[in-house]
Order: structure tokens, then sequence, then C-alpha cells
């Protein structure tokens, strides 16, 4: 049925007459039927990918380029007088996850359909998400942030399931979203729901009571963790997820001839970090239920399960009191002490054991003991895995582990998000790279066209333009599209340093105020969310807003430095603003990036980096070779050393370079003061002074030098097109399609179709 049958038969009127939003219902219908028709399920082996978070972002245009349809529709919209980009701002984004951990499980399903591989993720359906981020008086504010509607993606099922927890039972639904693969099938986000969610509770902001389990366990992703009500609800959350995971796993492989001693032939599980964890003993118990004894139990398991780490921050790889699953999940206690009790049997080293002495149950731990696979998501993190955080276990399951560089749903951050590089691009290389990436490399032979090179100029230019115009209607921001736009995107941390950046907002403020002024006006963006109850991220994004007032209101500096933060920022903002970016801040801590995704995204569009050697900045380095990247700061291995020397005092640096000392004086200025709020800065001050855990200053002076000479740079026009250009060519690599053709021949093992 095509769009004007549906329209009729929806509205009985032509698309002519309809509103918006009734073309953007019937959209709706149209892709859900056309993907149904390319569903398969005759495969024996299946994948679940579950994760906690799945950033999928808007779906429709997505959809409809993945189906082959979205010049067809929008010219046929447009013969009626109608516009598909404002079609598009009707559709919510789902409020489904945070960061790059979100994103790059969204990209993994579009590549897994458009690869053709039988797989599908399983999740959580949060009514609110993280949160939605307002700015007030400087600060973060959190509130709702609601996206479900009475028609949307989401199709309910009649999937059911009573999950029990200690002393009370939950039933759940199970809802699904369509993943349309590229020219290829389609697969589905399974997100299970609570039947009893009450978004009534929730009261001022996004405050709710957290013991009310039954009433409150979709509302939020990641809720609020400073407490012990806080933490709790994340266990009940993950064993929500798991226990409903692992019997819809069990009940479809049972349904194509699984005898369940045999499940690992039917069934791959992918842990997508540690949120997901209890899926093991969760299995487990499901098998014991069902006739099997726990040491087949437990081997069978360990034939299913795989496992991706994605950071080495501590307080990242989940250790969970025993006293809290003991309260949440009894049922799971004895099977989490019998699987440690192995383990302490056969090795003497107590790193390795699940339970530590503190009573604590180390997640990850689990995974990698009872699991076939341990993967990292870059290569510099995953040598960082083998050699330090890990080593002991690779000491003893050197099989285990291997690398898996993470990479970008390219069709999305190209083909949709920048329809004029894309045209550029099949001009002249052909169509070939929709499909296949590595086709980029052919731009390569345009580094000496002069007319290539300014065509690029061109694209850019006019993305910035669409950007400056969106952000003015959107948010009332402006902006100067002839500045330099340099853009810092992803969460606020420490490890990522948005706060280095903005003391070079603060250096560049007092060149400026001596007279030294830059040779084209600088605009720095930033977007980012800082977690609820994570204090000094939140200080962060103050002394980010609190520059922004003061600078705005200087017209001595004004003219030549802008800042600019975004609000709630999602995938729909990142869709405009990484390909207006010129430069992209790729400044996390050494060691301490996993992987990055905005990275490739950025480059992907022909943006320039500034970046330290960490994380797929390391990859992307080799690739485009010194000339085209702009590295600075510490290694790894030098991070490390300090770390581990425990040696560093980040008031000798203030104290030896005059500069700096300038700069984080002047976060506690009277300027500052007047425009923010005392505690937030004076806070964040004595953090940086006396703490500054994630090592701003070491590498904040080769950072700006280094920031300056790309800014100069960038005025030889051709030279800098040139650049941009290698990046483009070379961003192939970071496909999804690849990074998931090499998951699945290495680990999960999938016939392809």
């Amino acid at each position: 049925m095509d769009l004007k049958e549906i329209v009729a038969k929806k509205y009985g009127r032509d698309i002519a007459q309809c509103s918006d939003e009734e073309l953007y219902f019937a959209l709706l219908d149209l892709v859900k039927q056309a993907a149904a028709g390319k569903e398969r399920g005759s495969e024996k082996k299946k994948l679940y990918y579950i994760s906690a978070e799945f950033l999928i972002g808007k779906l429709l245009s997505n959809n409809l380029i993945n189906l082959g349809i979205y010049e067809e529709i929008k010219e046929l919209l447009a013969a009626n007088g109608k516009d598909l980009g404002v079609i598009e701002e009707i559709e919510p984004e789902p409020s489904l996850g945070n960061g790059g951990l979100g994103r790059l499980a969204a990209c993994f399903l579009d590549s897994i359909a458009t690869l053709g591989l039988n797989g599908d993720g399983v999740g959580l359906n949060y009514h609110y998400g993280l949160f939605k981020q307002v700015f007030e008086n400087n600060l973060q504010k959190e509130t709702t942030n609601p996206w479900i509607e009475s028609q949307s993606w989401l199709t309910p099922t009649d999937t059911c399931y009573q999950i029990s927890f200690g002393g009370f039972r939950v039933t759940s639904r199970l809802y699904d979203i369509d993943v349309i693969g590229y020219e290829n099938r389609t697969n589905k986000l399974h997100l299970f729901d609570l039947e009893t969610v009450d978004e009534g509770i929730v009261g001022e902001g996004i405050n709710f009571n957290k013991e009310d389990i039954a009433k409150n366990l979709t509302l939020f992703l990641y809720p609020d963790d400073s407490d012990e009500k806080g933490r709790l609800l994340r266990v009940y959350q993950q064993y929500f997820m798991v226990s409903n995971a692992a019997r819809l796993i069990l009940d479809e492989a049972v349904q194509r001839g699984c005898t369940l001693h045999d499940l690992y032939d039917y069934a791959v599980i992918q842990i997508n970090d540690t949120h997901p964890s209890m899926v093991i003993p969760e299995l487990i118990r499901l098998l014991m239920e069902r006739g099997i004894g726990i040491d087949e139990a437990i081997g069978i398991v360990s034939k299913t399960c795989a496992y991706t780490n994605h950071t080495i921050l501590a307080e990242a790889l989940e250790k969970w009191p025993l006293a809290y699953l003991e309260k949440v999940v009894p049922q799971l206690v004895p099977i989490i002490y019998e699987l440690h009790n192995r383990i302490a049997a056969k090795h003497e080293d107590a790193s390795l054991y699940i339970i530590d002495g503190e009573k604590r149950v180390h997640m990850a731990h689990m995974d990698i003991h009872y699991g076939f696979s341990v993967n990292g998501v870059a290569y510099l993190h995953t040598e960082i895995l083998k050699n330090t955080e890990l080593h002991n276990f690779y000491r003893i399951y050197p099989e285990k582990f291997n690398n898996k560089t993470n990479g970008i749903t390219f069709r999305r951050w190209l083909l949709y998000s920048n329809h004029q590089l894309t045209e550029l691009l099949e001009e002249k290389i052909g169509a070939g790279f929709k499909k296949d990436a590595m086709e980029l490399e052919k731009l390569g032979g345009f580094a000496d066209d002069d007319a290539a090179l300014e065509r690029l100029l061109a694209v850019k230019a006019e993305k910035k333009r669409e950007l400056k115009e969106y952000l003015k209607r959107t948010q009332n921001i402006e902006l100067d599209e002839n500045a330099v736009f340099d853009i810092q995107i992803k969460r606020l941390h420490e490890y990522k340093r948005q706060q280095m950046n903005a003391l070079y907002v603060i250096r560049k403020y007092f060149e400026i105020k001596s007279g030294k002024k830059p040779v084209r006006p600088i605009t720095v963006m930033f977007g980012a969310k800082a977690a609820p109850a994570y204090t000094i991220a939140k200080d962060i994004i103050h002394l980010i807003l609190c520059l922004r007032q003061l600078i705005d209101h200087d017209p001595q500096v004004s003219p030549y430095l802008k800042v600019v933060m975004v609000e709630n920022y999602n995938v729909t903002l990142a869709e405009k603003m990484i390909p207006a970016a010129d430069i992209h801040e790729q400044i996390s801590l050494a060691s301490k990036e996993a992987s990055g995704t905005s990275n490739m995204k950025f480059m992907l569009n022909g943006a320039v980096a500034i970046g330290t050697m960490d994380g797929a900045n390391v990859e992307i380095a080799e690739l485009v070779g010194e000339d085209n990247i702009y590295i600075f700061g510490e290694s790894s291995d030098q991070v490390i050393g300090r770390y581990r020397r425990g040696d560093y005092v980040s008031r000798k640096y203030y104290e030896e370079n005059e500069k700096l000392k300038q700069a984080v004086d002047f976060i506690v200025s009277g300027e500052m003061m007047a425009v923010g709020r005392r505690e937030n800065l004076e806070r964040l001050y004595h953090e940086l002074l006396n703490k500054d855990w994630f090592m701003t200053f070491p590498d904040w002076e080769a950072y700006c030098v280094k920031k300056d000479e790309m800014l100069l740079d960038y005025e030889d026009r051709k030279a800098w097109a040139r650049k941009m250009l290698v990046n483009i060519s070379k961003a192939g690599f970071f496909s999804s399609d690849r990074t998931i053709e090499q998951y699945n021949k290495d680990i999960w093992k999938l016939n392809t179709i």
C-alpha cells in the first residue's frame, strides 16, 4: 500500500489536504507495513544484544532511507505542497539512552539488520529516559522527557512474564520497535515495560518514590544513585531487564527446535557493558528450573554469553553489595555463590574472585569467567585491558580476549545528516560507498582537485548556515557562520575534560582583553548532560554557562569569541551540529576513553580533530596521518604511570604556569561571581586546584598551543579543505558494518543471508 492509499483509508482525504501531523502518522503506518515485509525468522541461531541503553534517535527518515524510498516520499510530499523536513520535526526522539554506549548499540542494531544477520536488541522501555535538560540561572535542571505517544514506533505484543523479586512479583509486557536494515531485513528492538508503571508518581523535576518498584521500574534510565534507594532501584531494573530477556531467549530457542541442552547452538548473548551481567546467573537458574543440573547449566551458559567491556573506569565496572542482591533477587544469590566458589577453588588470587572481601559482587568478573569472549572497543583500550586493568584475567584466559574497534552507522551520519556532502561524494566517486564505506577511499584521488576542495568548503559553509538557522529557531541562539565552529559534544564527565576546553576559553578571553585578537572569530560549542548526582560535572556546566553569559555581554570580547551550550543535547542536535563542525574536541585523558564514536561521525563529515592519543583517536591518527589531526598531551603509558605512582600534584602545575593560574583563578573571580553561584564555582575551583583527578593541568599548555596552531592553519583554506577531504576518505574503516562483520566472524558465528 502506498502513501496515497494509506492517507485515503486513514483520513478519507488526499495528501495535500492532510495536516503535517496526519502525514507523520500515515508515514508511520507506511514504514511499519514495508518493514513487516522484510521480516525473516527461519535461521537456527540468533543473536540477542542486551543493553541498558539504545539511543536510537528519530527513526522516520532513517527508515525511509534504509527502505530505499526516502527521495520518492520527499518528492511526493513536495508535489502536494508538503515538506518532509517539517514533518520529521513532529517525531519525538525516543528517550532510551544517554551517551556513546547507547548510540553504539543503536548503530550495531542497524548494521546487524543491514548485513542480514538474525539478531535483535533487548532492553527496557523507559518512559522518561535519562531526563530533559533545561538551563535555569546558569545551572542544569532535570525535568521529565516524555516521548511515548498513542501512535508511535512501539508495537505492543502479547508477550508477558511474571518477574519475582524478594517478597513481591511484577508483570512485564514486551513492546517492539522495527529495526530496518539498509536494503535488507527487518529485525527487532525488544523493550520490556512494567504493566503497573505509573507516570503520575513523578513530582517536581524528576523526583519520585524510589521504593515503589511496582510503579517506578521503567520510568527513568539510570535513576539517581546518590542514595541507597537509588542504587537498589538500579539492581531491580537490571534484574527486570535480564530476567525478561532470559525468558524470551529460552522461549524463542525452544520454538526453533532447541532442547536447551544445545542452547548455544541456537542463541548467542552479547552483554553490552556490565548492566546486563545478571543474565548469567538468571539463565543458569531458569535452566535448572527446567530440569538441567547445575554443572551442565553453567557449561551451557558459559558457551552462550559474550561480554563487551566499555570502560576502564573503576566506578563504571559495577560492584553490587551482596546485601542488595539478597534483598532484590535472593533467588540468584546461591547461584552467584556457587559461581564464586568454583573460581576460589581454582585460583588463590583474590583479585579474580566474583565476591570480594567486602561482600561485593563484581559483575565484570562474572562475565569474564562465565562467558566465552571478552572484547574491548578500540585497539588501545583492549591493550590496556590485557596489559593492566584485566591483566590477571588475560593471563588465565588469553583466548577469550579480542578487540572490536567501534563503528558508526554512516548512513545516518552522512546520507541523512548531510545530503549536500552525500551528493558531492556520489558525483565524485559513485554511490557504492552507501553500502561499502571503504569506497570513501576513492575520494583521496581528489586531494589536489581545486574544484572538489572548493565544493567541500561550500558544503561546510552551507551546513554552518543550516545550524545557525536551526539553533536560532529552536533555542534562540545567535551564531556567526563565518566564525570557526569548534565543537565538543559528549557526556559531561571529568575524564572527557570539558573543563580543559573551558579554561582555554578563559585564556582566549584574557588575550582578547589585552588586545591580542584572533584572526577570525571563534565559536566554542558544547553539548552535554551531567548525571543528576554528579556534582562536579554539573559545576562544569555552570562554569560554561557563566562564561557564555559573561562573554556575550562584553562588547570588547564578544565580536571575537562566543561560547554556546545547547540545551538538552540529543541525537537530533548531533545530526545538525556534526556536519557543521570545523574542529572537534576529542580531549579525554589518555587511557580513559574506551573508544569514542563522535570522533568517527565528525571525521566522516569533514571536521578536523584536536585530540589526545586515546581510544579510537589512535586508529584515526594512524589512518589520516599526523598532518590531518592535531595530537597533543601525555601518552596513556605516562598517565597510567602517574596513577600507579600516585605522584600527581595539580597545584604544582598551577603555581608554575602563570596563564594556567590566571585561568583557574578566574573561576572564582568577581566577574564570574557576578553571574554565577559561589557554591558551584568555588567547589570546582578547589576540585581542580587540590585534586584534578583526570589531570587537566599537565596537558593544558600543550592543548592551548596546539589549538592556536590549528586556528592559524584554518586560514589556509585550500590546505584545510585537503585535511577535511583526507578525514572523509579515511572514515570508511569506522563503519559499524565493519565492526559487526568482525563480531560475527570472531564471536557470534551467525549465518548471513
